[in-house]
């Protein structure tokens, strides 16, 4: 091993040697011919952002994206593919510059038949066809595509391309126009976010409307009628239900005291369904119903007849309707009912201090053109309740997920009956019962309805006027 150190070699020094004045001119060209070049394009996203807060029409704003993507990277052409709500194209906001020299194009995409299909967007097989479609149309022309996505779903597609072939394309390019498809997709869902915002606007002011006719449809209190205490109250689900009560005269020309000890029928019924076809059917039953009770029939009739002409109706909306019919005379105490399948109301019997059912044989309302209802009748002594209810009270889940059920609505009357409240006091208990089974954070998942009908303990039968008494004796 040699001991003797290395060599040196001399290398030239250029410190303080300065580069040729030409160089030095170029140099000053490119930096300012990039700076100008970067201004300008921080101009155009500028633009385009300010475009996307400003512009409360979506299609001016779309117009302006194949425009800045072609200036962005500096091409010729570029064609923005906007995708609906559920993934089809959306033919109407097809854009592309240049505008004439591409309306062939523009109308081939419109027409590409797997666009019309809902879902088209999400399927890259066909994504890849469109692809391949517009490189067709644009022969010779160099071609870059990228996705327009927003909050993770796909809105579009974005094309850039040069009609010469010559695509001098880099990863500054692919920034700029994937950054300009990333503002389309937040435009594109902004403006679909907004339109369902107007549509649900709409709705609710509509729902709004159908439950400020409802809620004047269902009777605003109670009549008074001789020798009875009545309550009521119907909760809806939604804004508009199709549970449906009503306390009708049988003779409406009657006035005053004359009309208290008049017979009055008195319902309880659930078109099955919910929300605005439910409340509506509801409201074409209660304009039937109210012309049937003037014909005097008995209960077990009127269903009949209700049936036959409620047939077409019911049938068309795919729909069935339950219903409990009675009437009840003051000066006898007898109630009549009859019953369309409907909840059997549960009579409380304060001198057996017991529960029973009030039941009758009969079909759903709607469910066929000939149908026939049994008959039942009987004699309300004092101190007796009778509660009618649809099945969204025993149908109501609780925290547990068990239902409240006819059971506990049994034993809730009961508790109610026996500590001798009267009728609103017994409703006041039972949906006091219910909401607290339901609990406070927790809605039904179906309208409630309860009517309470007692008849006082000191309540007696109207006296007979003695006139009368001799015509009858």
């Amino acid at each position: 091993m040699s001991s003797k150190p290395p060599r040196r070699h001399s290398t030239p020094s250029f410190r303080g040697v300065a580069p040729p004045p030409q160089a030095m001119a170029s140099l000053r060209q490119l930096f300012d011919s990039l700076s100008r070049e970067q201004r300008r394009n921080q101009d155009l996203l500028v633009s385009l952002a300010f475009a996307q807060r400003s512009f409360t029409n979506l299609n001016r704003f779309l117009e302006l994206v194949p425009v800045v993507a072609s200036r962005l990277v500096g091409v010729q052409g570029a064609i923005l593919v906007p995708f609906q709500s559920d993934g089809r194209l959306w033919r109407e906001q097809l854009q592309a510059v240049p505008a004439e020299s591409n309306q062939d194009l523009l109308q081939r995409l419109a027409a590409f038949e797997p666009g019309h299909g809902a879902g088209f967007g999400t399927d890259d097989d066909q994504l890849l066809l469109m692809d391949r479609l517009v490189q067709r149309l644009c022969p010779g022309a160099g071609l870059f595509a990228t996705s327009v996505v927003a909050r993770g779903r796909s809105r579009g597609r974005l094309y850039v391309f040069e009609p010469s072939g010559d695509l001098v394309w880099t990863d500054v390019h692919r920034r700029h126009v994937q950054l300009v498809a990333d503002l389309a997709g937040v435009a594109i869902e902004n403006d679909q976010m907004l339109q369902e915002a107007r549509r649900h606007e709409r709705v609710d002011r509509q729902l709004s409307i159908g439950a400020e006719i409802q809620a004047q449809l269902l009777p605003d209190h109670c009549p008074v009628i001789e020798g009875v205490e009545l309550a009521a109250r119907c909760r809806p689900a939604f804004q508009v239900g199709g549970d449906y009560y009503d306390f009708i005269p049988t003779r409406p020309e009657l006035t005053g005291r004359r009309r208290e000890r008049g017979r009055w029928a008195l319902v309880m019924g659930d078109v099955m369904g919910k929300g605005v076809p439910a409340g509506l059917l509801m409201t074409m039953l209660r304009g039937m119903l109210r012309a049937e009770v003037l014909s005097g029939l008995p209960p077990d009739r009127i269903l009949h007849d209700l049936n036959q002409l409620a047939q077409e109706d019911l049938a068309q909306s795919h729909r069935f309707v339950t219903l409990f019919y009675s009437d009840f005379d003051p000066r006898s105490r007898r109630l009549r009912y009859a019953n369309a399948a409907h909840n059997p109301p549960l009579l409380w019997r304060a001198e057996r201090r017991s529960i029973s059912r009030l039941d009758a044989a009969g079909l759903l309302i709607g469910l066929q053109p000939e149908a026939d209802y049994g008959l039942g009748e009987v004699r309300l002594d004092p101190g007796d309740v009778l509660l009618y209810y649809t099945d969204g009270v025993t149908e109501a889940p609780g925290i547990t997920g068990d239902r409240f059920d006819e059971a506990r609505l049994i034993r809730t009357l009961e508790g109610a009956c026996r500590s001798g409240q009267g009728a609103q006091g017994i409703l006041d208990h039972l949906f006091d019962r219910l909401d607290r089974f339901v609990g406070a954070d927790h809605h039904l998942e179906d309208d409630a309805s309860m009517v309470v009908l007692k008849v006082p303990e000191a309540v007696s039968l109207p006296s007979v006027s003695p006139s009368i008494s001799r015509l009858t004796s």
